[in-house]
């Protein structure tokens, strides 16, 4: 029999559990937008400072600057993952929620290329992230394009990774070249694929 002690117990270990994420999503968000501003080398001291804790804090989480990349990396897919079921029910067409998941995927793929940079260091680390990012993004894409499809805004036939991948090479060198803006070019694609009414 469960007395309440031990209830209380373990409210508090949840608790303490839910706070503890809660600090590791603030300290990734914080060196996310620390790496987006000043690339994956910046000071650890300055991704404490923008999530308000300690040196100590980060480096109980990650103990190397390659676990906190990867970290940051893993969280940004999941984030954009997240979003797609969010914007389909919240959106007023599916082809609205997919033009705005895909203007999430854009700001995810212009800011990841200085974590893509560091992590071809390692390959294994690399090719394991790559699939993760696969196995995540790909299944979201499909059930936006297959909503879209479903309501008959976009024709069929188009492949998730085709279409993630064309996006991808859109936005090579957006973020090293003023004149180019990838943002412009995937909103003509994305149009594009709108059947007329």
């Amino acid at each position: 029999m469960v007395n309440d002690s031990d209830e209380g117990a373990g409210h508090a270990a949840q608790s303490k559990r839910a706070d503890a994420r809660r600090n590791k999503e603030t300290l990734l968000d914080a060196a996310a937008a620390v790496f987006v501003t000043s690339g994956v080398e910046a000071p650890v001291r300055d991704i404490a400072a923008k999530a308000g804790v300690g040196l100590g804090t980060i480096y109980r989480h990650f103990p190397t600057r390659a676990d906190l990349i990867i970290a940051v990396y893993r969280h940004q897919v999941d984030a954009c993952a997240e979003a797609g079921p969010a914007l389909l029910a919240t959106s007023p067409t599916p082809h609205a929620a997919l033009g705005q998941w895909i203007d999430l995927f854009v700001d995810f793929l212009v800011t990841k290329h200085g974590l893509a940079a560091v992590l071809q260091s390692d390959n294994a680390g690399f090719e394991t992230l790559h699939a993760y990012f696969l196995d995540r993004l790909v299944p979201v894409c499909t059930q936006l394009l297959d909503a879209a499809t479903a309501s008959g805004e976009i024709g069929p036939g188009l492949e998730a990774y085709e279409l993630m991948r064309g996006v991808g090479n859109l936005c090579i060198g957006a973020d090293s070249d003023p004149r180019y803006d990838a943002r412009r070019l995937v909103e003509l694609l994305i149009a594009g694929l709108r059947r007329p009414h």
